[in-house]
């Protein structure tokens, strides 16, 4: 997904080999192979950030699902405890129950 954007790989700067002029290696060629190393720099700052950033979407949500099961395991003791010797549930239980429900479906906001 992200490899379309990265030019480069080891081997090829590794084995990269400029041609020489009477100078030296040519500038211009130099440049242009350094521009491809620096875009590429920005490509893998560019996936890094995205990946950090979704990381932690990711910790967020889990985090939200693991308070969510712990207030359903709480409901569901506090349901338990309220049952009355026949196995009946009070108004009070079933109400409370809607509630967290409609909390879970439309959103802890509203």
């Amino acid at each position: 997904m992200n490899k379309n954007l990265i030019n480069l790989t080891p081997e090829k700067i590794l084995y990269k080999e400029f041609k020489i002029d009477t100078k030296g290696y040519r500038l211009k060629e130099v440049d242009q192979f350094l521009d491809e190393i620096i875009a590429d720099y920005q490509a893998f700052e560019r996936i890094i950030a995205d990946l950090q950033k979704e990381k932690e979407e990711q910790i967020d949500t889990i985090l939200s699902l693991k308070q969510e099961i712990r207030d359903l395991r709480t409901s569901v003791e506090i349901s338990k405890s309220s049952q009355n010797m026949d196995g009946n549930v009070s108004n009070l239980d079933i109400i409370k129950r809607l509630s967290k429900l409609e909390k879970i479906v439309y959103g802890k906001d509203e």
